[in-house]
């Protein structure tokens, strides 16, 4: 029987080459593994926290250094027969690993698992074991010589090894190149044999039978015949595996099977699976996991309009509403199950139904993937390409290749996995990003994303669907970029236009886009001190990683909010302006549907303390962008939308049931008198969506800076004025607040006595663990909103109705007139 010792105790590191050497004079510091270096030096002490103020500059000797992890082994020999292995699940990246001085292999790649052979090596006694790891810098660097330089974004020649991309830096993450024992390290003693890896497929016939296909690959030390079990909710099977096969299969089929369905569309049953490889009667080996019956597929259809793009679950069309996802921490090792699944209910609670695990990070561990399986988001996974060219020979072709289908033969019994996709931007970048001429001929990966990973999946994940990137365009003649033409991503509008800008676009599928934003004002606070408040900072510009980022959030607040006149109006209007340019581009997106299938925004998480695109910060506190998409995504939502010089209805009915109602539209003026109104019919299907042309009487102001449209149909609202904020004639917020306290928290309602647009409550700036329920609400004169806060600590009741906490549009206009702070 398999047996298996984690090697997690006794580590220490040391500085063994680099500029790290001289800093720590030889001392070994203790290490935690799994874990990385940066943790266990700020354990130690030994640097500061890199997250904070401007570390991240003061530790980059880090990744210049080479770093030894030892430990000591106490294991006795095998016995007759057996075999002993030791198995790294992730070593960071570039490495030697000895016993007891002698070469068990050599490594460079993140993505896989290593397996050494020690049978003849354990003795009984204690014996050393050593991985040494070499600077990742340094490395990639090297290997990008070697492999003839290839152009990439950002600094570091990250696409030279098999490395996550973004720990050499990104747009909206820290360069802290990592080195460590990122994942498990373990012994296993087995013998006979051992089952080297577990591919599973689903399908669903017509008449409702469920049908599990279990592909088991074992390896072996003996070539006796083997014995396969496999069951499903206590539904066995089996079969025989001949002497010296190394390699079977099982099918279980399960009558009037009850189908996995995305959040949304139904429920997420999962059955146990137990797998069992014996000899004799003796087991020798064994697997247990969940899977989900269901069916998917993407559909490509050629129309008038172009190519489709339509994710296809159980026979049914899926609308998408989802986020781009990031590993979670600068430091991945840091991200357990109970990180995983905060930040997959977040997603869940703003109604989204599907995460893109994007190429320039992880492929995460089972933790990410049973949580998607459960709460039934589905998974868009990039192979780990991202916005460079990769070579597709020597040393880095045969990593990508073994790591590939380690991860395809892992991942292929998931119910949330959706589909394949070779990478992010990478069609892209060829075509537009200048790389031909320095390619000179040379390959990219393109071998890769038509060649070598398709062949993989339809070998090892059949049923699965494969795209070659992201964006990608399923007709050859066509640029990789066309909205017409499958998914596409938008950031033409981020970096140099306007977001209404939006408007002009009518994908197929968007499958990023994205608006910065700052963190929370907890987060922020407890990045950097008082006296880097300020925009223009050093402190603030150390976690601000996009290029021009704050001349690109001060140019696109301008044309709709007043220029804020001091660092807490800055830090609200940027997160307020951050919710209103991602919600236009969701809400104009989803009312395209069936024309646009999908929107994935960037992003959902941050993977540290920064000012970026991402709906819920890197301390996990939701910014205000969360309740806006939270609205924006909802099965059944409404929006104004300016087109053609008039307005437009968009009402977006993702339900299984029509929609038959009546909209109330009323042109009013900020006093609240009501100028105009009429009642428009509203029918609309199941999973559809209608854009209604409004009649002049309300679409057509008198005086645009006087007056304002609302929407109300059936206890939805939408409140949009004819001129932007900076324009109107927004009226001084008149806010009557009256705190209680509650089961679990406390209510705070709040009653106008004016117009109020985008009401929010900023609670952590009353406590850092204080959450609010809504945000970014609209009332008018004589109206009563009720917010549900709930915190860690007690609340002093006049801290949440202080004018720091809840905060309005109106006052940015009411500061800008008075050319005082608001508040």
């Amino acid at each position: 029987m398999l047996v298996r010792t984690a090697i997690d105790g006794g580590w220490s590191v040391v500085a063994s080459g680099g500029p790290g050497a001289d800093r720590l004079a030889g001392r070994a510091l203790p290490a935690s593994v799994p874990g990385c270096v940066h943790t266990d030096l700020v354990a130690d002490g030994a640097i500061p926290d890199p997250f904070l103020q401007e570390n991240e500059r003061a530790t980059s000797w880090v990744g210049r250094t080479d770093w030894t992890y030892t430990t000591t082994l106490s294991h006795p020999a095998a016995a007759a027969g057996q075999r002993l292995e030791l198995v790294a699940h992730g070593l960071d990246t570039v490495a030697d690993v000895r016993l007891d001085g002698v070469l068990l292999g050599s490594v460079r790649n993140m993505h896989r698992t290593h397996r050494f052979d020690v049978t003849h090596l354990l003795n009984g006694g204690e014996q050393v074991l050593e991985v040494a790891f070499r600077s990742p810098l340094a490395e990639a660097e090297a290997a990008s010589a070697r492999l003839g330089a290839r152009p990439h974004v950002n600094e570091h020649p990250y696409n030279a090894v098999r490395k996550n991309a973004s720990s050499f830096g990104w747009d909206w993450g820290p360069d802290l190149s990592t080195s460590g024992i990122w994942r498990p390290i373990v012994l296993e003693a087995w013998s006979v044999a051992r089952i080297s890896s577990v591919r599973t497929q689903v399908d669903v016939r017509p008449d409702g039978t469920g049908v599990l296909d279990v592909v088991v690959e074992v390896e072996r030390a003996a070539d006796d015949a083997l014995e396969l079990a496999v069951t499903v909710d206590g539904v066995g099977a089996a079969a025989v595996l001949g002497a010296g096969a190394t390699s079977g299969s099982v099918r279980v089929e399960i009558p009037d099977v009850e189908r996995w369905w995305p959040h949304g569309y139904g429920g997420q049953r999962l059955y146990d699976v137990g797998i069992e490889l014996s000899h004799g009667g003796q087991r020798l080996d064994g697997r247990t996991s969940r899977v989900g019956f269901r069916t998917v597929r993407v559909e490509m259809p050629e129309d008038a309009q172009g190519t489709g793009f339509v994710i296809v679950v159980n026979d049914r069309p899926v609308l998408v509403r989802g986020y781009n996802w990031i590993p979670d921490d600068a430091l991945v090792s840091r991200v357990d199950r109970g990180r995983y699944e905060s930040r997959i209910r977040e997603a869940v609670a703003s109604n989204a139904n599907l995460l893109r695990v994007w190429g320039g990070g992880i492929y995460e561990s089972d933790d990410f993937y049973d949580v998607c399986d459960e709460l039934g988001v589905l998974v868009w996974q990039d192979f780990l390409f991202a916005c460079a060219a990769y070579a597709e020979e020597g040393e880095l072709a045969a990593e990508v290749e073994a790591e590939a289908r380690e991860a395809v033969a892992r991942l292929s019994g998931r119910a949330s996995l959706a589909l394949w996709c070779g990478g992010n931007e990478c069609l892209w970048g060829y075509e537009d990003w200048d790389w031909k001429r320095p390619l000179d001929g040379r390959t990219w990966g393109d071998g890769y994303y038509r060649g070598l990973l398709p062949a993989i999946v339809a070998e090892l994940d059949p049923s699965r669907p494969y795209i070659p990137g992201s964006p990608f365009s399923p007709r050859a003649d066509r640029h990789p970029n066309d909205p017409s033409h499958g998914p596409m991503h938008i950031w033409d509008v981020w970096n140099e236009r306007d977001y209404t800008a939006y408007l002009g676009y009518r994908p197929r599928f968007v499958s990023e886009f994205g608006f910065q934003g700052p963190p929370t004002w907890s987060t922020l606070t407890r990045a950097l001190d008082e006296d880097s408040l300020d925009p223009w900072s050093p402190g603030m510009l150390a976690h601000q990683k996009a290029e021009d980022g704050n001349g690109k959030l001060e140019r696109g607040m301008a044309p709709h909010l007043p220029a804020p006149t001091t660092f807490e109006d800055w830090h609200w209007a940027t997160s307020l302006n951050q919710a209103r340019a991602v919600a236009l581009g969701v809400e104009h997106f989803r009312s395209l549907a069936p024309r646009c299938t999908g929107v994935v925004v960037w992003q959902l998480n941050d993977c540290w303390p920064v000012t970026s695109w991402a709906a819920v910060d890197g301390d996990g506190r939701r910014k205000p962008l969360w309740y806006a998409l939270r609205r924006a995504f909802a099965d059944r939502h409404v929006a104004l939308l300016p087109e053609g010089g008039g307005q437009l209805l968009a009402i977006v009915n993702d339900s299984d049931e029509p929609w038959r109602t009546r909209a109330r539209i009323r042109r009013m003026t900020w006093s609240g008198e009501v100028l105009a109104e009429t009642t428009l019919p509203v029918g609309i299907a199941e999973r559809g969506a209608l854009r209604i042309p409004l009649p002049d009487v309300v679409a057509q102001p008198v005086d645009p800076a006087a007056e304002l449209l609302v929407v109300d149909i059936d206890g939805l609202r939408c409140l949009v004025p004819f001129a932007e904020d900076v324009d109107s004639l927004l009226p001084d917020a008149v806010l009557d607040v009256d705190v209680r306290t509650a089961d679990g928290g406390y209510d705070v309602a709040v009653t106008a006595g004016s117009v109020v647009r985008d009401l929010a409550l900023l609670v952590d700036r009353a406590a850092p663990g204080a959450v609010v329920d809504d945000m970014l609400v609209a009332l008018l004169p004589g109206e009563t909103a009720v917010f549900r806060v709930t915190s860690d600590e007690p609340l002093d009741p006049a801290r949440l109705a202080a004018r720091d906490v809840v905060r309005c549009a109106n006052d940015l206009a009411a500061a800008a007139r008075a050319g005082v702070p608001a508040g």
